[in-house]
C-alpha cells in the first residue's frame, strides 16, 4: 500500500473529488504503488506561499485545456515512476480572487511537459523538478470538479498532507532518539559510558518530552479534522505543522552533536534526515504563514476579564491626567481608546 508523499495528498484529492474514470486511471494504481504522482503548484517567479499568486494558465480550447507554466520544486517529478501531476493554475483571471484557479490532471508524458532539471536541497540534488509546461494539451475530462474550484480542492488536500508530514516528523524524531540511545550505550568518555553522563540523560529526557508533546498535538489535530472537518481544525493543523518539524530538527541536531564527527559523515543518516525535515518548514506553507493563521484565530477571541486583571492598569495614568488631550481612536473591538 502506498503511503508516501506527495502521493498521499494526491490520492486524497482523487478519492474525494475524482470522477469514476479518473479514479480508475490514476487512483487505483497509486494506491497499489504501481505508479507515483506529483503536485505542481510552486513557481519560481511568484511568492506561492500566497497561493493567489500562482500564475500558471489553464485555458479552454474546444474539448481540451491548454496549459502554460513554469513550475519548480515539484517533489517526485524526476522519478521515472511518476506518471501524473495534479496541476494548479489560473483558468479564469476575471473571476473573484478565490474562484480564479483550477486543478487539472496532467500526464507526465504529455507533449510539452519538459523536465528542465532536478533541484538541489542544501547543495544535494534530489527528485524535486523544475518543469516547463509549453502549450500542454489535455482533454477537458481531466479537470477536477470544475473550473474555479482550485482553492476548494486545496483545502481538502493540504490539511491531510500537512498532518501526514507531521506524522513522519514524529517518526523521524523517534528514530533520531533511538540513534542517540544506541550511541550513548556504545561509547565511553572520561572513564564512563556516555549513557551515565547527566548532561546526556537530560538531553534524552528533553527529547522524549518534546516528542510526546508533538505526538499528542498531532493526534489532537487529526481527531479534530475527523470530527469537525479540516476548516474547523485548521488552527490545530497549523500548530502541529509549525511544531513537529521544529521538534524533529531539535532532536536531530542533538543526535548529530552526540555523534560528533560521525554524525555529519556519510556513514550516518542523520544529515540526510536533517536536510529532509528542514525543507518541511517550507513545504505546504512556511512557518510564518501558519503562525499568522494561529494568531488570527486567537485574536478573534475577546480578551477575558481574568486577562484584564492579570494585565493590570497603572492607576497614575488616570490620576494625573496627562493623556487626556491625546487624539481618540477606535480599538479592534470598536471601543474608543486613547492613543497611548
Amino acid at each position: 500500500m502506498n503511503c508516501a508523499a506527495p502521493d498521499t495528498g494526491n490520492m486524497e484529492v482523487l478519492a474525494q473529488f475524482g470522477t469514476p474514470a479518473q479514479k480508475k486511471q490514476w487512483l487505483e494504481p497509486l494506491l497499489e504503488g504501481r505508479i507515483r504522482s506529483a503536485f505542481a503548484m510552486t513557481e519560481p517567479g511568484a511568492a506561492c506561499s500566497d497561493a493567489t499568486n500562482v500564475s500558471a494558465r489553464i485555458e479552454r480550447d474546444g474539448d481540451d485545456y491548454v496549459i502554460n507554466a513554469h513550475k519548480w520544486y515539484i517533489s517526485g517529478a524526476c522519478r521515472p515512476e511518476c506518471k501524473v501531476f495534479i496541476f494548479m493554475g489560473v483558468s479564469n483571471p476575471e473571476a473573484a480572487m478565490h474562484a480564479q484557479h483550477s486543478m487539472i490532471l496532467v500526464p507526465r508524458d504529455a507533449p510539452g511537459v519538459n523536465i528542465v532539471r532536478a533541484m538541489g536541497v542544501f547543495g544535494h540534488v534530489h527528485d524535486h523538478a523544475e518543469i516547463i509546461f509549453d502549450n500542454v494539451r489535455v482533454p477537458k475530462e481531466n479537470m477536477l470538479v470544475g473550473e474555479g474550484k482550485g482553492f476548494f480542492i486545496a483545502q481538502g488536500r493540504l490539511g491531510p498532507g500537512r498532518i501526514h508530514h507531521c506524522m513522519r516528523c514524529v517518526g523521524v524524531a523517534e528514530a533520531a532518539l533511538d540513534a542517540i540511545l544506541h550511541r550513548v550505550s556504545q561509547r565511553t568518555v572520561f572513564g564512563q559510558t556516555m549513557s551515565k553522563k547527566d548532561i546526556l540523560r537530560q538531553s534524552i529526557a528533553e527529547a522524549r518530552i518534546d516528542i510526546t508533546k508533538a505526538r499528542l498535538l498531532c493526534y489532537l489535530a487529526a481527531l479534530e479534522c475527523d470530527v469537525k472537518g479540516f476548516k474547523a481544525a485548521r488552527h490545530l493543523v497549523s500548530m502541529i505543522k509549525v511544531d513537529a518539524p521544529r521538534v524533529c530538527l531539535k532532536v536531530l541536531d542533538e543526535a548529530i552533536q552526540i555523534h560528533g564527527a560521525h554524525g555529519v559523515s556519510q556513514d550516518s543518516l542523520l544529515t540526510d534526515l536533517y536536510t529532509m525535515v528542514r525543507t518541511l518548514r517550507l513545504a505546504d506553507g512556511p512557518d510564518v504563514v501558519h503562525q499568522i493563521l494561529i494568531a488570527r484565530e486567537e485574536l478573534k477571541r475577546e480578551p477575558s476579564e481574568i486577562g484584564k486583571i492579570i494585565s493590570g492598569t497603572n492607576p497614575n495614568v488616570e490620576k494625573y491626567g496627562k493623556y487626556k488631550n491625546l487624539p481618540q481612536r477606535r480599538g479592534w473591538n470598536g471601543k474608543i481608546q486613547a492613543r497611548l
